[in-house]
């Protein structure tokens, strides 16, 4: 099934070029079936290429989903055309009222900031609260998933010596967890980050549980036991270049940055974690989303009331 996204996003050329399977809401609109209902709060400043990156692996499943990009209102990015983001955005005030299935909030280059130094932290506090209530099921995305863990469990996060920046090699902890159904005992995935969480916090809150971590990289992947929060420190979501281009670009301001590790091979990107984020992200669709959430979306807010 194909992921269903609104006209105008500019990440629609270059999934045709790449033969990813996807519909308009206007060809949606004619079909006998509920699609799953998606809001992603795209908090990078590249837009477009973020969009290309969560589109592909959303469009990489059984499952029909429509897609809604959210755009903070208390915070405009400068990397992005206004007119782009009022036409194809929408921020928190125009979707406040509605019910998602699932809500994707990713990463932002702010995770050196205090979070409550972040210009749209206040909104974005309000989205994490009205998320409980309005959406069965979110998933954080590296500053993301700490500043989620910070708002709900107190839980701090802690600076780096320096930067990591590479792919590293993850073990799967927690094997009867449906996030990693079909995961080998290992796995690559990315890290772009200067800061990490409090792991031990993390371990001894009784609400939260562990599924995989890297003995470099730290916990990579968690969640709520009840399963409708799911952390994600990486960026699964990466595609070829994105480490690259972001270390060219830490040289070109002179910030004399490593390599990204366990990436470059004979001088070429060496791409490790492709199958692991498709599967990773159908699991997540499939056993904490599409089998779990109410066909009324309306029932979310009973359900938070009845746990």
């Amino acid at each position: 099934m194909p992921v269903t996204i609104a006209e105008g996003l500019s990440a629609i050329e270059t999934l045709k070029s790449e033969n990813i399977f996807f519909m308009t809401e206007e060809r949606a609109a004619h079909q006998d079936i509920r699609p799953l209902q998606v809001a992603i709060l795209n908090l990078m400043p590249d837009k477009g290429r973020t969009e290309e990156q969560f589109l592909r692996l959303l469009a990489n499943t059984p499952l029909q989903v429509q897609v809604t990009f959210l755009t903070t209102a208390s915070y405009t990015s400068k990397h992005t055309a206004p007119s782009y983001l009022k036409g194809v955005y929408k921020t928190f005030d125009k979707v406040g009222h509605l019910h998602y299935d699932a809500l994707i909030i990713t990463g932002s280059p702010v995770e050196q900031m205090e979070f409550e130094e972040v210009a749209y932290w206040q909104e974005l506090v309000h989205i994490l609260d009205w998320a409980h209530r309005h959406v069965y099921c979110s998933l954080f995305v590296c500053w993301a998933a700490q500043a989620a863990l910070y708002h709900h469990y107190g839980i701090a996060k802690v600076a780096l010596a320096e930067k990591l920046s590479g792919v590293y090699r993850h073990q799967v902890v927690d094997s009867d967890h449906t996030l990693v159904r079909g995961f080998d005992d290992h796995f690559f995935a990315p890290h772009s980050r200067h800061t990490t969480i409090d792991e031990a916090a993390y371990e001894e809150n009784e609400h939260l549980v562990v599924i995989a971590r890297s003995p470099e990289a730290g916990l990579y992947l968690g969640a709520s036991r009840d399963g409708r929060m799911i952390f994600v420190t990486g960026h699964s979501e990466y595609d070829p270049l994105t480490l690259d281009n972001e270390y060219r670009r830490d040289l070109g301001r002179g910030l004399n940055p490593k390599k990204p590790a366990n990436y470059y091979e004979g001088g070429t990107v060496s791409v490790t974690w492709r199958s692991h984020a498709n599967l990773l992200f159908a699991n997540w669709l499939n056993y904490h989303v599409y089998q779990a959430t109410p066909y009324q979306l309306d029932q979310i807010e009973r359900i938070e009331r009845q746990s």
